[in-house]
């Protein structure tokens, strides 16, 4: 067993979108720990938000499950090529930087990916955009938006163009978090977006089931994360995840198993759910 950081953590604000790099301490991307045992063989996986966090820990499992990844980010590029670097097991890697907030992004993702790759088997809309406000009338029109593009709008846009390089069997999962049962106040719009991936990924799931493509979303509680330390007041960065059973945050890694189920083809009828990964903390 893993003892794995409590708080309290040290003060260490970094600005948006965060440096895994900086942080302290360094989150376990399982780049030292995860085994793959081949239950994503010869799959294609495009990964958004893959260059640190939940999505570097997903991007390591898939690769170590040996699944071809596509890892998309917005401009940290130190970190993506550290995804790269932890991969192992000599699968093939694409780097994708861009903004998921532009439509023309979102249609570049897929199609670079069918250019390289020649289909996709796992969809994963991991990338999220967050800010803490404590007024309501202190969150700008602007980041309102922002946040929809890139957390929602993002998903919409760019499973409607993978869906055409999608065959029967492929797996759409989507990251909600525990915020779409429980949404935290000060964090209105990121909240409000996760509670609409939850319900996008429930209504999308019967509207695949048809062409036999399954589509789930994973609801993470607090996980250590750059987005945490470059989003959130100190106080709370360095108490963070200690009001949960566990009285920790989760690290990443602990995280991209569920993700690895739900790829393969174990999960073959597992369909519309949402999966918490919370330290305890109930979603009912």
């Amino acid at each position: 067993m893993n003892d794995y950081p409590k708080p309290p953590f040290p003060k260490q604000g970094q600005p948006v979108p965060g440096s895994q790099k900086k942080m302290d301490p360094y989150p376990d991307c399982g780049e030292q720990s995860y085994k793959g045992s081949g239950r994503l063989e010869g799959k294609i996986a495009l990964i958004t938000g893959a260059d640190s966090g939940i999505g570097r820990a997903v991007a390591i499992a898939f690769a170590r499950e040996g699944a071809d990844v596509v890892v998309a980010y917005l401009n940290e590029h130190e970190d993506a090529q550290e995804t790269r670097a932890g991969r192992a097991g000599g699968r093939q890697c694409l780097l994708l930087p861009g903004d998921l907030a532009q439509k023309a992004h979102c249609q570049a993702l897929v199609d670079k990916t069918v250019e390289r790759f020649g289909r996709i088997d796992v969809l994963v809309n991991n990338a999220a955009f967050q800010m803490t406000h404590e007024h309501f009338e202190d969150i700008p029109d602007d980041e309102w938006v922002m946040t929809f593009d890139v957390n929602i709008t993002a998903i919409f846009r760019i499973c409607q163009a993978a869906l055409k390089h999608m065959q029967p069997g492929s797996s759409i999962i989507n990251t909600s978090s525990v915020n779409s049962d429980m949404p935290k106040p000060t964090l209105l719009p990121y909240a409000t977006t996760k509670g609409a991936i939850a319900n996008f990924t429930a209504g999308l799931a019967q509207m695949l089931g048809e062409k036999n493509i399954r589509v789930n979303c994973v609801a993470p509680g607090p996980i250590w994360t750059p987005l945490i330390v470059s989003s959130m007041p100190d106080e709370e960065v360095q108490n963070f995840g200690g009001q949960t059973p566990l009285g920790r945050p989760g690290q990443p890694v602990e995280v991209a198993p569920i993700y690895v189920l739900l790829a393969s083809d174990e999960a073959s009828y597992i369909t519309g759910q949402r999966y918490g990964i919370t330290g305890g903390k109930p979603m009912l």
